[in-house]
């Protein structure tokens, strides 16, 4: 944290200053954090392979495009085209992406095409993965918290596939208890047990991606239903995104919970799980404590008496809010309830690049 630390402090006391005489205007609160953004995670590592290669027709230079996307969740603009119109009447917010006139900025289809390129090669994940590895991949996190979210999309739902026939089974089996020396008849793993054994690539294949219809049940009991998606979060202490998962929105929690741990234990070292009771399963407890983590899962009697926490546990598992407080950061100020991008690749992205912010934010509240 003290490379982090110079960074921040630098940026403050040196590179703030210099802005606003450069630029002859203040950056404001959300200029700000504009530029911590753009200095801590350095985007730029990441633009070259997406800049023109010398080949065909010289194309606009892509990283005042990531920039302007990057300005585009910290100002929580819902569409680019709000985006374009804040960059031809901002010249301050304009000329730190990259462009000195208005008659430099590309048109929107020059953004739509560049945001595909961005979101087919997943650069948001990858900026983020180095950031969270540079900043606490040498430390050691607490306390993990999962959690998922219901992220809406304007788009239709894909069509639910239709299940393949069933093969004929030679010799059914008689229903009911079997004779005696009959041994039962095999139960096929759970997803979740699949997943116990399978490195990370074939459990993210796994989970289905596609727009659907989700539905929840909010702690007064009152069920409600959403078209898009669902994102899987993994926050450490102090409301910092360490791994995210975006997944059709009627899969179930607990699906995504051993990829996201997967995810996470490559970037950091933590010692807790903390998990709601949706993810009350004995493979995910197996598979924590297979990481060397201890979980701490609020218990699920699914109708029956269950046994509470106890006291120390408890007072580990209210550290859980760090999840919830994440996705209200997320869907609040930074792009969670402004998905107007068809298709979960660029959905992701989207999100991303508010999870990105909302990352500085936190990193940067732990030098305070």
């Amino acid at each position: 944290m003290s490379i982090l630390f110079r960074i921040v402090t630098t940026i403050q006391q040196k590179l703030f200053q210099a802005l606003e005489i450069e630029l002859a205007a203040p950056l404001g609160e959300k200029g700000e954090l504009f530029v911590r953004v753009v200095e801590i995670s350095r985007p730029e590592r990441f633009i070259e392979i997406y800049e023109w290669q010398g080949v065909g027709c010289p194309r606009q230079w892509r990283l005042p495009l990531l920039l302007a996307f990057i300005a585009k969740a910290v100002w929580n603009m819902p569409t680019t085209r709000a985006l374009l119109d804040r960059l031809a009447h901002d010249p301050t917010l304009r000329r730190l992406c990259g462009w000195e006139s208005l008659q430099d900025l590309p048109s929107e289809a020059t953004f739509s095409r560049a945001f595909a390129e961005f979101a087919a090669g997943q650069l948001p994940q990858a900026i983020h993965e180095a950031l969270v590895k540079e900043a606490l991949g040498e430390k050691l996190v607490g306390h993990v918290s999962r959690d998922a979210t219901a992220i809406e999309a304007r788009e239709k739902p894909a069509p639910k596939p239709v299940p393949a026939p069933a093969a004929p089974v030679p010799q059914p089996r008689r229903r009911g208890r079997p004779r005696k020396g009959e041994p039962p008849a095999p139960k096929a793993p759970t997803r979740l047990e699949r997943q116990e054994g399978r490195p990370l690539g074939e459990n993210l294949e796994d989970l289905p991606r596609g727009c659907d219809v989700g539905c929840k049940r909010d702690a007064n009991g009152h069920q409600t239903s959403w078209v898009g998606y669902k994102l899987h979060l993994d926050v450490a202490d102090g409301d910092i995104p360490l791994s995210a998962i975006l997944t059709s929105a009627s899969l179930h929690d607990s699906q995504a919970a051993i990829p996201l741990a997967q995810m996470t234990a490559r970037r950091v070292v933590s010692l807790y799980d903390l998990m709601d009771s949706a993810y009350d399963a004995a493979p995910i407890r197996r598979f924590s404590r297979a990481l060397g983590h201890e979980p701490i899962i609020e218990p699920n009697g699914r109708g029956q008496a269950v046994v509470p926490l106890a006291p120390a546990r408890r007072a580990r598992y209210a550290e859980r809010s760090a999840a919830e407080r994440v996705n209200s950061d997320l869907k609040d100020n930074h792009g969670g309830q402004t998905v107007r991008v068809r298709g979960a690749i660029k959905a992701m992205a989207h999100l991303m690049l508010g999870l990105l912010v909302v990352t500085v934010k936190g990193l940067c509240r732990l030098l305070e």
